[in-house]
């Protein structure tokens, strides 16, 4: 009982942005691994996962149906692609044999049951990506990516490599980029995606479909849909050989199937099934049946999981505890997904839809087993605010913690989050970096700025030609709806974000004065040199993000925080990667080095060994601890505001 002249116990009133938090930088880094592919053969289950203990190293791993799990690939074997430098669609398992790309050396790997892995592809200066098995032929189909030595724009095609280590066939060449190839049940046709600069795949791509000659080559190839208005999305072949795939013609990502050499829709519905495809071997549907399939889809920022009858178009949504869904593969009436939620981590789930039963294969992060840590994470919220003439969406996280209350009449300081992409989207998942600011006392809110991909086609192309102002505008304006609404203090709004993100917090930073201040992790800073230096597949982007250059220069140099320091007058922490082929490290360092001209407090943190985002635990747990350093020094002074100089540890 406690004493009657002791005040009652309860949460204590604390300055927000000062509450201690047992959700700790380490918890966050190392409290788990990153989920990827999902792979089928048979009976048997396998998925890569990234492991932050491991300095990031992604390995492969199996379910045998009795249960048991265990690692496929050993160290030193990193299973990782770089085909369009962001990767994915890195393995394939048929009969019981892998196959593999290893980062190290970009080559493919055959690896038989239990055996040393062997190299099936030897030329060093080709990338590997999404092979597909050809029994009929003995052979694996696959994107090809071959890099130069003059350092040249790399060719991209489709190539048949024969199981047996003979030469390398070229099967489809001549359009800039190609993803997904597809074997007929038959095994008589192929089909596959392809798009030209300056589109990216959820601009503009076409699917065609080739067959097959005597020789294994393709012959009279025809396209089926896609135009430059038009984004084609996961072409897949029913049991019975009907192509089906996604197409945002009518302003969604929508169902729709050739039949009879026509192209049909299957329903027309204002919902997403489909995706950006940042990184190849992406699925959200799998066939059940010739006339069911399961699918994932967004509305409004909300993942559902859902049975689709092709006969009657009738959509069925399944009764899942999750909101995100990713790498759907079926095998007889049996779904495997990745699935998420803001109370539930990243998560391998098997899905039996009869009997209706649920499965938790492997979880990014077991955080949860502690029962005590469940009270510090925030319970997030879908909002829609103005923003000029248009509605923009976020989700936003109020401070959570136990053991602590804000001050009287204290509003929490807010951390804006610009995902990266920029045509990608906020999740609405488990995100151990958002409880970690929460938990101490901040605000937290994940902008699906205009652009932002689950709202429809015309969302999207809000960005055209727009980027760096609309993306920007959402992030200010969202600042000032939630502080309107008491839901934080405006005054003491920082913004961060990584790659696209990075270059909408420098912008926020440079050309206004919502914010305090804020973090770019791999951001750019200077769009010219952006086109000078990055890769292939992100090359022409800015063509419809910006403009055609030279011919709109100056639009670049206008929209690049890097020629307008002088306007800057808040305080900024980098964070860098030594290897990053995609923003190279020399964007932060010019931004590092005018600010530091200009005398402003500025932090710079270049880590060794990775490239675009960090997968080693004490990297990311260290760039972490850094920025809330910077924030804390801002906030509370009369602490100096970090200067880090460039670390190659």
């Amino acid at each position: 009982m406690a004493h009657p002249d002791l005040p009652p116990a309860g949460p204590k009133p604390s300055p927000s942005g000062t509450w201690k938090s047992p959700i700790s930088s380490n918890l966050v880094a190392g409290s788990g691994v990153t989920l990827y592919q999902i792979l089928l053969d048979g009976p048997t289950l396998y998925w890569i996962e990234g492991r932050p203990q491991e300095a990031g190293r992604s390995v492969l791993v199996r379910r045998n149906p009795d249960g048991t799990i265990s690692d496929v690939t050993a160290a030193p074997f990193d299973v990782r692609t770089r085909v369009h430098e962001m990767g994915g669609g890195a393995a394939l398992v048929a009969n019981g044999i892998v196959y593999f790309s290893n980062f190290s050396d970009n080559r493919l790997y055959r690896q038989q049951r239990d055996s040393t892995p062997k190299p099936l592809a030897q030329n060093p200066n080709s990338r590997y990506a999404e092979p597909v098995i050809d029994q009929a032929r003995n052979r694996l189909i696959c994107v090809r990516e071959d890099h130069r030595a003059d350092g040249g724009e790399p060719d991209n095609l489709l190539v048949g490599l024969p199981l047996d280590g003979s030469g390398q066939g070229i099967l489809v060449s001549g359009a800039d980029f190609y993803s997904t190839p597809r074997l007929s049940p038959d095994g008589r046709k192929l089909s596959w995606l392809s798009w030209n600069h300056p589109n990216l795949p959820w601009i503009g791509t076409e699917l065609w479909v080739g067959e097959f000659d005597t020789e294994g080559k393709i012959v009279a190839p025809r396209r089926v849909a896609g135009s430059d208005d038009e984004s084609i999305f996961q072409p897949e072949w029913s049991p019975e050989g009907i192509l089906t795939f996604v197409s945002d013609r009518n302003g969604w990502w929508n169902f729709y199937r050739e039949k009879d050499g026509k192209v049909q829709s299957i329903l027309p519905l204002e919902a997403e099934f489909g995706r950006a495809q940042w990184v190849l071997g992406m699925s959200t549907y799998g066939f059940v049946s010739e006339t069911k399939l399961v699918c994932s889809y967004v509305q409004k920022g909300i993942g559902h999981l859902a049975l689709l009858d092709l006969t009657g178009g009738s959509l069925t949504d399944l009764d899942l505890p999750y909101t995100e869904f990713s790498q759907l593969r079926v095998n007889d009436h049996r779904v495997f997904v990745m699935a998420g939620a803001h109370d539930r981590p990243t998560s391998l789930v098997q899905f039996d839809l009869s009997p209706s039963q649920l499965e938790v294969v492997r979880q990014s992060s077991d955080v949860l087993e502690n029962a005590a840590l469940s009270a510090y994470l925030s319970l997030p919220r879908f909002v829609e605010f103005p923003s000029g003439d248009r509605t923009a969406f976020a989700w936003y996280y109020p401070p959570t913690n136990p053991d602590y209350q804000p001050l009287p009449g204290e509003k929490p300081p807010l951390v804006v989050k610009s995902h990266g992409g920029p045509t990608s989207s906020a999740s609405s998942t488990l995100n151990l970096r958002n409880a970690y600011w929460t938990s101490r006392g901040y605000a937290v809110v994940d902008v699906d700025y205009s652009g932002s991909t689950g709202y429809g086609r015309s969302y999207r192309n809000r960005l055209h030609r727009q980027w760096g102002i609309v993306d920007v505008e959402d992030c200010a304006n969202v600042v000032a709806y939630l502080a309107a609404q008491g839901l934080a203090d405006g005054a003491r709004a920082f913004i961060m974000g990584g790659s696209a993100g990075g270059y909408a917090t420098l912008c926020a930073l440079t050309f206004g004065d919502t914010f305090r201040g804020g973090a770019s992790y791999y951001g750019i800073s200077d769009l010219e040199a952006l086109i000078a230096d990055t890769h292939k597949f992100e090359s022409r982007y800015t063509d419809w993000l910006i403009g055609q250059y030279p011919e709109d220069k100056e639009t670049y140099r206008a929209r690049s925080p890097i020629h307008f320091t002088e306007r800057l007058s808040a305080p900024v922490i980098f964070f860098q990667g030594e290897d990053d082929k995609i923003v190279p490290p020399n964007q932060a360092e010019l931004m590092v080095e005018a600010l530091r001209r200009k005398g402003l407090p500025v932090g710079y943190l270049l880590f060794k060994g990775e490239g675009h985002g960090f997968r080693k635990a004490e990297n990311i747990a260290r760039a972490l601890e850094a920025e809330l350093d910077f924030y804390t020094s801002i906030l509370f002074p009369p602490k100096t505001p970090l200067d880090v100089t460039p670390d190659n540890g």
